[in-house]
């Protein structure tokens, strides 16, 4: 399997110099590659405005991966902007720019003709200095894990020292169960840190109780209420780390707010005491989401080491955030994050993680009876079945739904989008949203700017690409 080991790094001034210089490549790298490809797209939409036909119009230009490397590495040596300092940072810094510009153009196309899902995607647009993430990736050169376990070397940036020892990773790239094969350095957090992307053998790690199923429902006052399916309940407690800082975070705030602030429209730079301050408070905010991370992985961690089958809810995070009385609580709570952890820890034991339908009404149908109430707010924390004596805790009440949902998912990952996994019944009987969705207004349009259909420039795209036909039938 892959995985990823994450260090970080201890870098001194001129490590932390290059480490910018890098990363800065990268960006350069991206805005050029955008830039160069949206050139035709203004002069096409202006001759078709003429009149003049599809034969005649500027020819597009390809944004595949290949293309972009031969066209920026012609370009690189002449051009004023890249001429003078190019070759002071490693080729993977512009590689990782031009990949990063290929896959948000391929993004773009398929959101257009409505082959990707989620939410339709604009055209890539140029990265800013000031609010780009810092991150460059290497795949070829030197990459390696030094024999002291506490350094780490990567192409053109040298020895550094990680600020946790390797150990870990060196004793299998040593036993030859696993093999690096990429790097990525990445700026976040106030600190660097370098990404291993490893290539290992990992043995199965058989779970405490493999037979087991457990429904984990989510929530602002308990974190988790885990009900398994031999009726024992357990109830994990909300750790608030952004309440406990909110007093202190108040407290800097406002000593930022009476510094010389950086102001883009009048050219105003921000002070040495306004940088000080703001970095006091981002120190806050960075340990808040270390310790809200650190905890999240020990309970998923917990979960499944001793579960085989876990179930949970497709909760619509998106949607909650929206609400403005619970919006900072469930951003702290890091519901998402949950069930992302679930899954792949999952797949690694080859534990089954079921989720449940996001209109399965869990906390108003009775785990006794099976009847399903009308209404329950939110502020209703008490289920009273109206059909059986049945009174408890609606978390606790939910917990039990989805622990027997497992039953119906006998085939499959039971992961949300497996061909495999049986729907869950609905008793709502929602099968469709309740709301009318407002019509596409892009339905029918071209696949790219103008509004011009592109046959000949998919037929292209697809023969530039070196991908073979089982590559591209495995993705």
């Amino acid at each position: 399997m892959v995985q990823a080991y994450r260090f970080a790094l201890d870098s001194n001034a001129e490590q932390e110099r290059a480490l910018r210089s890098h990363c800065g490549a990268a960006r350069a790298a991206y805005n050029w590659a955008v830039s160069w490809v949206t050139a035709p797209w203004g002069q096409r939409k202006a001759e078709a405005s003429y009149g003049i036909d599809e034969e005649g119009l500027t020819p597009w230009r390809l944004w595949s991966l290949p293309t972009l490397r031969k066209e920026f590495n012609r370009v690189k040596v002449a051009d004023p902007r890249f001429a003078d300092w190019w070759k002071e940072n490693s080729k993977e810094a512009y590689n990782t720019g031009l990949a990063n510009a290929s896959a948000a153009f391929d993004n773009y196309a398929n959101s257009k003709r409505g082959k990707r899902k989620g939410r339709k995607v604009g055209a890539p647009r140029r990265k800013s200095k000031r609010r780009a993430s810092l991150a460059c990736r290497f795949t070829t050169g030197t990459i390696r894990i030094e024999q002291d376990g506490r350094h780490v070397t990567l192409p053109r940036l040298g020895m550094m020292r990680t600020h946790e020892p390797t150990r870990k990773l060196l004793a299998r790239i040593q036993g030859g169960t696993a093999r690096i094969l990429s790097a990525t350095v990445r700026h976040e957090r106030g600190r660097w840190f370098v990404s291993f992307q490893v290539e290992t053998a990992r043995e199965m790690t058989r779970v405490a109780r493999p037979d087991t199923a457990v429904g984990m429902d989510l929530g602002i006052k308990h974190l988790a209420v885990l009900a398994d399916s031999t009726g024992e309940i357990r109830y994990e407690p909300n750790p608030k780390h952004l309440d406990g800082a909110l007093k202190l975070l108040r407290f800097h705030s406002r000593r930022v707010s009476r510094r010389q602030a950086p102001d883009r429209r009048t050219g105003q730079k921000s002070s040495k005491r306004w940088e000080k301050a703001n970095r006091e408070r981002n120190r806050v905010h960075h340990r808040v989401a270390n310790l809200r991370t650190d905890a999240l992985h020990k309970l998923t961690s917990r979960v499944r080491a001793e579960y085989g089958k876990v179930v949970v809810e497709d909760l619509n995070v998106a949607g909650m955030l929206r609400n403005r009385r619970l919006a900072r609580r469930v951003a702290d709570a890091g519901f998402g994050e949950i069930r992302r952890q679930l899954t792949y820890k999952g797949q690694r034991n080859s534990c089954r993680t079921v989720v449940a339908d996001r209109w399965y009404a869990s906390s108003k149908t009775c785990s006794a009876c099976g009847a399903v109430k009308a209404k329950l707010p939110l502020h209703v924390r008490v289920f009273d079945c109206d059909e059986c004596p049945l009174v408890l805790d609606r978390d606790e009440n939910a917990a039990r739904n989805l622990a027997a949902l497992v039953a119906a998912c006998t085939t499959g990952t039971g992961v949300a989008g497996d061909q495999d996994t049986p729907c869950v019944s609905k008793p709502r009987g929602a099968d469709r949203k309740t709301r009318r969705q407002r019509p596409d207004r892009d339905i029918g349009r071209g696949g790219r700017a103008g509004g011009a259909s592109l046959p000949y420039q998919r037929q292209e795209e697809a023969r530039d690409r070196r991908q073979d036909a089982e590559a591209l039938t495995l993705w």
